[in-house]
């Protein structure tokens, strides 16, 4: 199943979904899976944590119609890629009008900063930045052109500048490095950052993906950046799903911004981890877990659909002792909505699908997940 995972996350043709790696990579496998089981009946489709947008790249790949919500705005930026149309050169067009045009008014000058990124390629950095932030309307090259640029932000060190795809010295790719053990690291191994060009490395990643042309059915304006626990966050345009896939951060993860700290920069953040941004769900125990949850539920069952089922791949962090089947139960009971749960079913680990726990920190040990399907009654 790991090897069929990795396999599909590599095709050319679904190398949008990969525009940005994301340590919470939901197998594309699974959201295929289930939606092609309803392909006759037409669903609107809605994930309420959606997350970097797998299951909205799976509709768009069906053709339907689809809703995410996350509280991430690095998760909403690459999510909001998936739903987007454009040609491929306006997208590049974009990046050079904005690196040849802007001079960039903050450039950081922490030591991270100058040990990250050579000192052009930081200036380029700015300018993108700069120029993206204060475009006057988000458009849908903007958006591609983001996405592209934060995951092309951080990564490995290619053998040869000329062959990069990634802007920074030695990092990893789907999660930023905090700024004093990454200046350690970088420090001990002498390693200092090479002269890239932002445009050549966006080129080459913006011009490998296929399919952005077609996207009938959907709009970047369906991702919506707000807490799904909220009912105000679902407008009643979007309460037409009749399907939800979707996976909810583990329980015990509460860093995810965090993690992503660097890209989140990049929008618009502070330079450094800013630790008061608070996790979507409270993990103040299991209960309030349970409870947080239950709301999110709660906000799906406001679909004006006659029938409405919920596919929910679910796990905890390995150090959380929680039974994640006896939690996602839990959530479900505080829930005011009737549900029926048809089937619970072992998705394996977290590291069969590359996802949550093995990504994180080395040596982690990866959580077993579970995959839920419930009915509302």
């Amino acid at each position: 199943m790991a090897k069929n995972n990795r396999k599909m996350a590599y095709l050319p043709e679904n190398a949008l979904n990969a525009i940005c790696p994301y340590f919470t990579m939901f197998p594309l496998e699974y959201p295929l899976k289930k939606l092609k089981n309803h392909r006759k009946e037409q669903p609107v489709i809605m994930d309420p944590f959606c997350g970097r947008g797998t299951t909205l790249f799976a509709a768009r790949k069906l053709k339907m119609k689809a809703w995410g919500i996350d509280t991430s705005p690095i998760a909403v930026a690459i999510a909001k890629a998936k739903l987007a149309q454009c040609l491929k050169n306006n997208a590049i067009n974009l990046a050079r009008l904005l690196v040849e045009s802007i001079t960039p008014k903050n450039i950081p000058e922490t030591p991270f900063f100058k040990l990250a990124y050579h000192e052009d390629t930081l200036k380029e950095i700015c300018a993108l930045r700069e120029g993206l932030l204060n475009l006057e309307q988000e458009t849908d090259e903007s958006i591609i052109l983001k996405a592209a640029i934060l995951g092309c932000l951080h990564g490995p060190l290619s053998k040869t500048a000329e062959n990069a795809g990634y802007f920074s010295n030695q990092m990893p790719r789907t999660y930023a490095s905090k700024p004093d053990y990454a200046v350690r690291f970088w420090n001990q191994r002498e390693l200092s950052p090479r002269k890239i060009s932002t445009i050549e490395v966006i080129k080459r990643k913006i011009k490998r993906l296929t399919g952005l042309e077609d996207g009938e059915k959907n709009t970047p304006a369906q991702v919506i950046e707000g807490d799904a626990q909220e009912l105000k966050t679902l407008p009643e345009g979007c309460k037409d799903f009749s399907i939800v896939v979707t996976s909810p951060p583990y329980y015990g993860m509460k860093t995810y911004v965090q993690d992503q700290w660097l890209r989140n920069w990049f929008l618009g953040g502070t330079p450094y981890v800013d630790y008061n941004i608070k996790p979507q769900l409270n993990h103040g125990g299991q209960e309030a877990f349970a409870q947080s949850l239950g709301k999110v539920w709660d906000n799906m069952a406001q679909s004006h659909s006659e029938s409405l089922h919920m596919y929910v791949r679910f796990g905890v962090i390995p150090s959380a002792t929680v039974d994640p089947k006896v939690l996602f139960r839990s959530s479900l009971a505080a829930s005011k909505c009737n549900w029926k749960l048809v089937s619970t079913r072992s998705a394996k680990t977290a590291a069969e699908g590359k996802r949550q726990a093995g990504q994180m920190k080395a040596g982690s040990t990866a959580a077993v997940e579970y995959d839920f399907h419930v009915k509302r009654l």
